[in-house]
């Protein structure tokens, strides 16, 4: 009889378990954590000069990492420098002609235009007196009128003399025009304007990383001619990198934006890498045909990215990817770093 009853007992065991196993899936007990599946995306962005002209250096190869700002690639530029120094050295004559035009007249150019002034004044008195003496030597009929004319020529060439003598000194006074200062000005943010091209342009000659990555592509070489129409190489950003996945409707009342998670990838098994849920679309879409099977062809899904926090150099754009969420988690508060708390 007892052996008999063991393989009933199995039986009532068996039974049991799949009971509870349906009861899981299908109804009362809800799933604690909800398991998707995605791959790894990673943006890619095409690196090109600003500026055309020949490479002459290339630093790094396929597969070097590379840090923001780490110089890649070096256009000639020796023309470039050549201007720029002309352009420098243009610009400092023309600062020194506005820095004169600002410091006016020096007082010697006054003591000198004042000398001057005093010496016409001198040469008119000498003029006017030889003037007199011609005119009463003339009534006297000791000369002719003639001789009287030319003294008074020469008074009124002294006295246009002195006036202009004063003039000048008028004008050593007062110091440059105001417009002569502006345009001396103009002049030089001018040559300055020009100076900051050309070092814009010898900037441009340089090709360096917009953003920490991996060289994807080595697409030119030294020799080549580049513009900005030609990439020369493809960068791989290893920041930020998502797992791209999908949501059905019933699950997005529980799964918040911010909430945490977990990656794994079959290239490390037993490895999981932290995360958390970065993303989801706004909008519906039929899923995807790399998600595709037969039950689920026609369903609407949200896409849903999952940020990585950490392990980066282990994942691979396009790497298939399995993301656990804990289900029913409380929205993250405003600002929390969502790494610090994926753990």
């Amino acid at each position: 009889m007892k052996n008999k009853r063991i393989p009933i007992l199995i039986v009532a065991a068996v039974a049991v378990a799949a009971g509870v196993g349906w009861f899981r899936h299908n109804g009362a007990a809800p799933e604690h954590a909800l398991t998707l599946h995605g791959n790894v995306d990673i943006r890619q962005a095409e690196l090109a000069f600003n500026a055309s002209g020949r490479i002459t250096r290339i630093l790094v190869q396929e597969g070097d990492r590379v840090k923001a700002g780490q110089l890649l690639a070096v256009l000639d530029t020796e023309r470039l420098a050549l201007a720029l120094k002309q352009a420098e050295a243009q610009t400092a004559a023309q600062r020194e002609v506005v820095a004169r035009y600002r410091a006016g007249s020096r007082p010697e150019e006054i003591r000198q235009a004042r000398a001057q002034r005093d010496a016409a004044q001198v040469g008119l008195a000498d003029a006017e007196a030889t003037l007199r003496r011609q005119t009463d030597l003339v009534a006297r009929h000791f000369i002719s009128q003639q001789q009287a004319d030319t003294a008074r020529f020469a008074r009124d060439r002294a006295r246009d003399q002195l006036q202009a003598a004063e003039a000048s000194l008028h004008l050593a006074e007062l110091g440059p025009r105001k417009e002569d200062v502006a345009a001396a000005q103009a002049t030089l943010a001018a040559n300055e304007a020009a100076v900051g091209v050309l070092r814009r342009d010898l900037q441009e000659g340089e090709l360096r990383a917009p953003s920490a990555g991996v060289i994807e592509n080595r697409i030119l070489e030294p020799g080549d001619m580049a513009s900005p129409q030609k990439p020369v190489f493809t960068l791989a950003l290893t920041d930020p990198v998502w797992v791209r996945t999908w949501l059905a409707e019933p699950q997005l009342g529980r799964v918040p934006v911010g909430a945490r998670a977990w990656v794994q990838t079959d290239s490390h098994p037993g490895k999981r890498y932290r995360a958390w849920v970065g993303y989801v679309s706004p909008s519906a879409e039929f899923t995807p045909k790399s998600v595709e099977t037969s039950e689920i062809r026609s369903s609407l899904v949200y896409q849903a990215r999952v940020f990585v926090c950490e392990g980066q150099g282990e994942l691979r754009l396009g790497m298939p990817a399995t993301v656990t969420v804990p289900l029913d988690q409380a929205a993250p508060a405003q600002g929390a770093d969502p790494c610090a708390d994926a753990r």
